[in-house]
């Protein structure tokens, strides 16, 4: 915030000044095509003027910038002061299996916080009365990743799983499976939009072949069933029953 008021002044600033350069330029024209002392005189006085504010301008600007800076440093210390007020303080908690270094409020983990593992997992993100809930990322210690929603300490809303083998998903989850709508990319470039359910794609899906091809159909246990469209990258259509 307080770098887009800096852009907004300094913005303001430039346009204020061009204005003035552009005047003085023309009254130093119009300057040096009159030879009434009088006028030049009063031409000059003008001129003048217009610098005097452009000097000022610069010192006005100058000092608002101080004074937004000033504001913003206040304003981090009522945020602390306020977050001492409620009980919310950093803390680091020691367990048997790791530790936990973040925000805690009456003695829970809530807010912002990591949680570590001795076998090398960890979660970055929010928390809410000592369980993730919010948008976080849990990291595994083998190289996969998840980033999305948690709610009751599980994957639980929308989320990205990433596997260290290349493939990923994105989509609806539930009960820390995938649960709904999702989309499975796999690393050879083929990818799966459809239906889930405990963590298999179960319902309407479309297998995208990196070939070109589209094949259409049902999914139980992760497996195709019934029969299946085929639409090629020729534009031929086929069908095969599973």
């Amino acid at each position: 915030m307080e770098n887009d008021i800096f852009a907004l002044n300094n913005k303001i600033y430039s346009n204020n000044n061009n204005i003035l350069l552009v005047i003085i330029s023309e009254l130093n024209q119009i300057k040096s095509n009159i030879h009434d002392n009088s006028i030049i005189k009063r031409l000059g006085d003008i001129i003048n003027k217009m610098n005097y504010i452009i000097n000022e301008n610069k010192k006005y600007f100058e000092l608002l910038r101080n004074d937004i800076s000033l504001l913003d440093k206040k304003l981090d210390k009522k945020f602390d002061e306020l977050n001492i007020n409620n009980n919310i303080i950093n803390k680091e908690i020691k367990y048997h299996d790791g530790r936990y270094v973040g925000h805690v409020l009456n003695g829970l983990r809530e807010g912002k916080g990591t949680r570590y593992w001795n076998d090398g997992d960890r979660y970055e993100g929010d928390w809410k009365n000592d369980k993730r809930e919010g948008k976080g990322i849990y990291y595994y210690n083998n190289g996969n990743r998840y980033e999305g929603d948690f709610r009751n300490d599980k994957k639980e809303g929308k989320g990205i799983f990433y596997y260290n083998n290349g493939d990923r998903y994105e989509g609806d989850w539930r009960n820390n499976t995938k649960e709904g709508k999702g989309i499975y990319y796999f690393k050879s470039g083929d990818r799966y939009e459809g239906e889930w359910r405990n963590e298999k794609r179960e319902g309407k899906g479309v297998m995208y072949k990196n070939n070109g091809d589209r094949k259409m159909g049902d999914y139980s246990n992760d497996k195709k069933v019934g029969k299946h469209v085929i639409l090629t990258k020729n534009g031929e259509v086929k069908t095969k029953n599973y």
